[in-house]
């Protein structure tokens, strides 16, 4: 489990986890969180346990939401049952007891706090997510529940690290019609015509232009550190017919 300063502070718990610790074995080995991989449910149920024991919760009090991409950010007021989860990218609560938890293979996790008002959140940032306002969706959803904008902390996990993240020549254009500026987000790639792009890099921009002061990085390239993480990626590079999913939560200590 990676935590970080930046989100440290009484009545808050939170991590990054690694695919270290669980009971999980093969392509899924160890802890894979992800209910839609190949892995067995049982493994995945104890692995998610392990998860909530960790930031002092019980295995029903965390949440997931069905993720797919998009902006969508809820805010979450009771546990759900894994039938009944609401398709989002992001979630936000001020209630105490409730672990917000976001599943990620190379797509960065990142973790919202604002202690005083007792609000967190988490989002899933992917490029689609990022680029389409995930984000920003997270903090207002936030706001709307008693944050500050200016209060807030947020936090980068572990994705795809720059050096890793190849992608082809038209990638760039949505980026750079949004702001010429996330250029510097893009260098050359060994291969003529393409880029590699650095998503925590624009991920922290994003939350920069948002007014988020205190913004903080685990660092981590999960394509490239095969014992530490999962990576879809590097799954597609193998030939493997699956991948496990990395777990990040946070939650406000009851």
């Amino acid at each position: 489990m990676i935590t970080l300063g930046a989100l440290d502070a009484d009545g808050i718990r939170h991590g990054f986890f690694t695919r270290d610790g669980g009971v999980s074995g093969g392509i899924f080995a160890s802890l894979n969180c992800g209910f839609g991989s190949g892995d067995e449910e049982s493994n995945v149920a104890e692995n998610r346990r392990r998860v909530a024991q960790a930031l002092g919760q019980p295995p029903d009090r965390l949440v997931t939401s069905y993720q797919f991409h998009s902006a969508e950010a809820v805010a979450v007021e009771r546990p759900w049952r894994r039938d009944d989860r609401p398709r989002a990218d992001a979630m936000a609560t001020r209630t105490p007891g409730i672990a917000l938890g976001i599943l990620t293979a190379d797509c960065a996790p990142v973790l919202f706090a604002d202690p005083d008002a007792g609000v967190i959140g988490a989002a899933h940032a992917g490029w689609r997510g990022a680029l389409g306002g995930v984000l920003e969706a997270t903090v207002r959803a936030m706001v709307t529940l008693g944050a500050a904008r200016e209060r807030i902390a947020a936090g980068i996990g572990p994705c795809i690290g720059g050096a890793s993240y190849e992608v082809g020549a038209e990638f760039p254009a949505p980026f750079l019609a949004e702001d010429p500026g996330n250029a510097a987000f893009f260098v050359a790639a060994p291969r003529a015509g393409h880029f590699l792009f650095d998503l925590a890099g624009y991920a922290a921009r994003r939350l920069e232009r948002l007014g988020i002061a205190r913004i903080a990085r685990t660092g981590g390239d999960t394509a490239a550190e095969p014992d530490r993480f999962f990576s879809y990626r590097r799954a597609c590079l193998r030939k493997e017919t699956d991948y496990g999913r990395a777990l990040s939560a946070i939650c406000l200590a009851e």
